[in-house]
C-alpha cells in the first residue's frame, strides 16, 4: 500500500518513509528496531530498496526453518509416537528408562525393544544415552520388519566398551553389527552421558559418538547393501540386567 508517500504493508513491521526504510522486528523474542538511510532520487534508491526487502524476507523464513528442522521423536513425558511391550520408563528429568522386568532376558524380544510408530527414509538421528557397567543395547535404523529387525535392518551397537583395548569389533561400542568397528573407542565411562549422531542419506552411513566420526561407509559395498533404504527406527531392550537411561532422541529429515 501507498500512503503519502509510505510504503507499507509489505511485511509486518517493515515500510519505507520518505529515504528511510525501517524494519520493527515484533514477532520474535529478541524485538529490535533498524533505520536505514537511502540515497533518493536515483534509481540506486529503488535497488537498495528491493534489496533490503529481499534480504529481510529471506533470513527469517531461512532462521525459523532451521528451528524447525529437528523433530523431537521422544517428547520427555510419554512414548507418545513409540510402539513397544518392553517396560520403557519415562523419568521426571526428561530422560527415558529402559528396565527389563524380572525374567525378561536375553535380545531376541523384539516387541519389548521401543519402535517408532513411523518409518524414516533419509536423516540425521541423534540419541544421548547412559549404560551401567557392562550394559548392553543397540540403535537401529531403517528397520523394515519389526518381526525380525537383525535380518530387516541395521544396527548401531551401545555397550559399555570403557576396557577395550585394541582393534574395536562390530559388536564393540559404536560399531555397525556384521558389518564394521568404529574407527576408535570413544566410549564414555559408565553412568556418564554418550551422544551418538547417525546420518543416512541413500547408500551412506555415517556415525558420530562424542563428538567424534567412527563410522563412514557406503552400504552397498557391505553385506548391509540389501537391506531396505526406509524403515522403523528403534531402541534396544537387550534383557536383564541392562537398565540403560535415554534422552534428546530427535531426528532431522534429509
Amino acid at each position: 500500500m501507498v500512503d503519502n508517500g509510505q510504503l507499507t504493508d509489505l511485511i509486518e513491521g517493515l515500510f519505507f518513509q520518505g529515504d528511510m526504510i525501517k524494519l520493527e522486528n515484533n514477532f520474535r523474542q529478541d524485538n529490535f528496531s533498524v533505520e536505514l538511510n537511502l540515497i533518493s532520487s536515483s534509481t540506486n534508491y529503488i535497488f537498495m530498496k528491493l534489496l533490503f526487502l529481499t534480504v529481510f524476507l529471506g533470513l527469517p523464513s531461512l532462521a525459523f526453518s532451521a528451528e524447525k528442522e529437528w523433530i523431537k521423536l521422544y517428547n520427555g513425558r510419554d512414548l507418545t509416537g513409540w510402539q513397544t511391550t518392553g517396560n520403557w520408563l519415562p523419568q521426571k528429568d526428561g530422560s527415558l528408562l529402559i528396565q527389563p522386568r524380572p525374567g525378561e532376558k536375553g535380545w531376541q524380544r523384539y516387541g519389548a525393544y521401543l519402535w517408532t510408530s513411523k518409518m524414516y527414509k533419509d536423516f540425521v538421528l541423534q540419541v544421548e544415552y547412559k549404560y551401567p557397567p557392562g550394559g548392553n543395547s543397540g540403535v537401529f535404523f531403517r528397520v523394515g520388519d519389526l518381526k525380525n529387525p537383525v535380518q530387516n535392518g541395521i544396527e548401531a551397537q551401545i555397550l559399555d566398551s570403557t576396557k577395550k583395548k585394541g582393534r574395536m569389533g562390530h559388536h564393540d561400542h559404536g560399531g555397525i553389527i556384521r558389518t564394521i568397528g568404529a574407527s576408535k573407542n570413544m566410549s564414555k565411562n559408565p553412568g556418564e552421558w554418550n551422544r551418538m549422531i547417525v546420518t543416512c542419506k541413500g547408500h551412506h552411513l555415517r556415525v558420530e559418538l562424542n563428538g567424534e566420526k567412527i563410522v563412514d561407509i557406503q552400504l552397498d559395498k557391505t553385506p548391509m547393501k540389501d537391506r531396505p533404504l526406509e524403515g522403523y527406527i528403534g531402541l534396544q531392550d537387550h534383557g536383564e540386567p541392562n537398565n540403560l537411561y535415554f534422552r534428546n532422541i530427535k531426528l532431522k529429515r534429509l
